[in-house]
């Protein structure tokens, strides 16, 4: 089930370090290549030899011992990574990564890191509801941390007993596996999703664009294509590796992105339109570059098409799905581009909130559709985002499909 892989176990000092040993157990039974990266507490209720033998492979327990091969180790680990779980996560790793210190391999590797990263907090009850402690997973969770929920039980002091025991083994895998087991849903279905920004030039030097990043756009195709779509993606100048496995078309301007789109139409299932055409281009732009003179220069603009709204009115049963950024009345403004270019739904962000805007790995979004929110997400890197949208597409294809069926 998590053949190929590689999850990063950071262990910390708590007595639930011994429940740890059985998840290592857990996961490498289901194919994961685990490292293993213990604080010095840690080795005080687990030897380092224990996950050693479990994992097949060297556990880490200080930054500074020689390296078993000439890399930076913290990044070449988290480089490697698909998933890293924090178990026992103490108070106090969690409060140093979510105030940014990275004083030791642990920590330093998490910072390294982008890919998800999994508390599973343990500790004293008292410690567990501590307002600094709340606060700083509260953090954490809004810049797209993930966390188990600790449970419920007898502690370790005597007598005690509330909330604050690390979850069984079991749970915690069953949680692994939810993150990383990618369903494959989507097999024989066609998507083209566009990404990133446009380039309008104004002469050979100059042009005009915006922020988008892509990083959305290349997000949903690469969780489409995950999940057993077959993808095309047309794309905008980005500095992005496109997913391996999709077919990718480059684009500068509108237009060219407008022919791309239109070149793949037919065979296509749906269209999921993330990215952030210019809505203008320069009348006529200048074969030379435009020298510096005065202190204005007039620049005439005409409208470029409208790619969603063309799609829109020629789509048929294809489905499609836009985008939009706004900075006031997000809903509002959401449902007139459904109506006025005939989407199934809309993805929704005002790009004012903090870990909504342009270039962050996180978005804030809604889903939309004609009769209102579909569905209201919190902060979420947008991978997952990615994965929502792709959830609410599917269901709309199966309903379809049902109807057809009958």
């Amino acid at each position: 089930m998590l053949n190929g892989k590689n999850i990063i176990v950071g262990v910390c000092g708590g007595i639930a370090a011994y429940k740890v040993v059985d998840m290592v157990s857990r996961l490498r039974k289901l194919g994961a290549n685990i490292q293993v990266i213990m604080t010095n507490n840690a080795c005080e209720f687990v030897t380092p030899l224990t996950f050693r033998s479990l994992s097949n492979n060297p556990v880490i327990t200080d930054m500074w011992e020689e390296p078993k091969q000439w890399d930076v180790q913290h990044i070449s680990i988290a480089n490697k990574a698909d998933l890293f779980i924090i178990a026992p996560a103490t108070a106090n790793v969690i409060g140093k990564v979510a105030n940014g210190i990275a004083d030791d391999m642990l920590t330093t590797t998490v910072m390294a890191t982008k890919a998800p990263v999994l508390f599973v907090p343990a500790m004293n009850t008292n410690m567990y509801e501590n307002a600094i402690v709340q606060q700083n997973i509260s953090k954490l969770k809004s810049l797209g941390y993930k966390f188990m929920e600790p449970g419920i039980g007898t502690m370790a002091e005597r007598g005690v007993y509330g909330k604050g025991r690390l979850p069984e083994p079991p749970l915690i895998v069953e949680q692994v596996v939810e993150v990383l087991a990618v369903k494959q849903d989507l097999q024989n279905i066609k998507i083209l999703v566009t990404a990133g920004p446009t380039r309008e030039g104004i002469d050979p030097v100059r042009y005009i664009s915006n922020h988008s990043s892509g990083k959305m756009g290349y997000a949903i195709a690469k969780a489409a294509n995950d999940r057993g779509a077959e993808v095309t993606l047309v794309s905008g100048p980005v500095t992005i590796t496109p997913p391996e496995g999709i077919h990718l078309v480059k684009v500068n301007s509108t237009i060219e992105m407008r022919d791309a789109v239109l070149q793949n139409f037919e065979a296509q299932d749906a269209f999921i339109m993330a990215a952030a055409p210019a809505d203008y281009r320069a009348r006529e732009q200048s074969q030379q570059k435009i020298k510096k003179k005065g202190e204005t220069l007039e620049l005439t603009l005409v409208k470029n098409p409208d790619i969603a709204e063309e799609i829109g009115r020629i789509k048929g049963n294809k489905k499609h799905i836009g985008f939009c950024a706004e900075t006031e009345n997000l809903i509002e403004n959401a449902i007139g581009k459904i109506n006025k270019k005939n989407f199934d739904f809309i993805v929704a962000n005002d790009v004012t909130m903090e870990g909504a805007g342009f270039g962050t790995d996180t978005n804030i979004v809604k889903l939309i559709g004609k009769q209102g929110i579909i569905e209201d997400l919190p902060i979420m890197l947008k991978d997952e985002v990615a994965n929502k949208i792709l959830d609410t597409l599917k269901n709309l294809l199966f309903v379809e499909a049902e109807k057809d069926g009958n």
